[in-house]
Parts: structure tokens; C-alpha cells; sequence
């Protein structure tokens, strides 16, 4: 790997371990996360709870359950076009661009396809959101709210370390 001389000598001029600090900040606090470094903390949206958010059909700033479900059925038929209750993975792809985004942002197919069938139906789609749902639940009270959605990376490169990797752990730091 080759380095600018001005990227070695800020490297040098780092804290040991500088790159490895993450600090947990409680969303609602009120309070300002500490600085870290010259990195301040950034909030992050994943695909997925953006989604969840277009999820609240009644406009109450929350979303249910049930909401969600709703919400994953109608993603499901836009894309289901044929009505054959299933998806494969191209058209999995095209739900994934449509509905999140990208084509690789997750959930993805190989992960939501869990008889392995290379089809993707409805109730693992659901399967897959609500573990999700459960997952940003933070306070297990069945309701989605926007701050949930939320997610605050201390260290924006995510990983703590310093390296920045693909997905899946591989890749140069």
C-alpha cells in the first residue's frame, strides 16, 4: 500500500489506539456524545429501518407491528407481479433496489431464504422483518419510534479498529 507523505505524517501524529475508541451514547439523553478523536459521532439510518419508517399508516410518528407487516405485504405484491407468492433472488434484487435502495443492502436474499429453496416467500420475508423489528425494538414496548431507527457510530468507519472492510469481514484495512 502506498501513502501520501502527508497521510503518514497524520498517521504518526495519531493517539495510539485512537481509531479502536467507540463510546455508547443513549439516544434521548439530551446530552452531546464526547468527541473522539477529530471524528465527531454521525447517526446512520440502515436501509432496512428507513423502510420501517414508511410503515407508519397512520401517521402517529411510530410504527407497529402490525403496521410493519402491512407494509412488507404491499413491498412483497408491487414486486410479485405474477402473484405466485414467491420471490427469487433477481426478483428479490429488484424488491432490495426498489424498497431499500440497493440491490445488496440487507436484509438479503440468502439470509431472509431459509429452506434454502432459492425462493424468497412472503412469510420468510416476514420471518426476516420481524426479527428485525424485535432487534431495534429497544425498549421492547412493541413500537418503533424514529430514535429507534436510529443508530449513533462513535466511529463512523463502524469497525473500531481503524480498517475499513467490505461486507462479510474480507478486504484490506
Amino acid at each position: 500500500m502506498r501513502l501520501m507523505p502527508g497521510l503518514l505524517l497524520l498517521a504518526a501524529l495519531a493517539p495510539a489506539g485512537a481509531a479502536a475508541q467507540t463510546v455508547p451514547v443513549p439516544l434521548g439523553s439530551g446530552k452531546a456524545p464526547p468527541p473522539i478523536g477529530a471524528t465527531p459521532p454521525v447517526l446512520v439510518v440502515e436501509p432496512v429501518a428507513m423502510m420501517i419508517a414508511t410503515f407508519d399508516a397512520n401517521g402517529d410518528g411510530k410504527v407497529t407491528r402490525e403496521e410493519m407487516r402491512a407494509g412488507v405485504t404491499r413491498s412483497f405484491a408491487a414486486i410479485d407481479t405474477a402473484n405466485t407468492g414467491k420471490l427469487g433472488y433477481i426478483a428479490f434484487s429488484d424488491w432490495a433496489t426498489k424498497w431499500l435502495g440497493d440491490p445488496n443492502a440487507l436484509p438479503g436474499a440468502l439470509e431472509t431464504d431459509t429452506d434454502s429453496d432459492n425462493q424468497i416467500t412472503l412469510a420468510e420475508l416476514q420471518a426476516k422483518f420481524d426479527s428485525i423489528f424485535t432487534r431495534l425494538d429497544k425498549d421492547k414496548d412493541g413500537v418503533l419510534t424514529r430514535a429507534e431507527l436510529l443508530t449513533i457510530r462513535a466511529n463512523p468507519g463502524g469497525y473500531g479498529d481503524g480498517s475499513r472492510r467490505k461486507r462479510g469481514g474480507g478486504g484490506e484495512p
